[in-house]
């Protein structure tokens, strides 16, 4: 499961399909929502958000949690150049 901590204007601008947002500011009361059974790939800007969010759900008990290093920008970069960047 893709997790998008980044704020919505973010997510609005770009992101990688199938991704679903909640903002970091927002995940300790939205935690519920994340499935404790399934790899999580925290995904940001540039990594650093979605590396606190991972560490965060680690801590919080979720066996398989990933940070997408390099965020969306990594991915503009190197996976898909048509996504826009900012």
């Amino acid at each position: 499961m893709l997790v998008d901590v980044r704020e919505p204007w973010e997510f609005d601008l770009c992101r990688i399909e199938g991704s679903i947002l909640i903002p970091l500011g927002e995940l300790p009361r939205r935690i519920e929502e994340l499935p404790r059974g399934r790899p999580l790939v925290m995904i940001c800007h540039t990594g650093r958000r979605s590396q606190n969010a991972a560490m965060f759900l680690a801590q919080s008990g979720f066996a398989d949690v990933q940070n997408l290093k390099g965020g969306v920008e990594g991915w503009a970069v190197e996976v898909d150049p048509s996504m826009k960047r900012y």
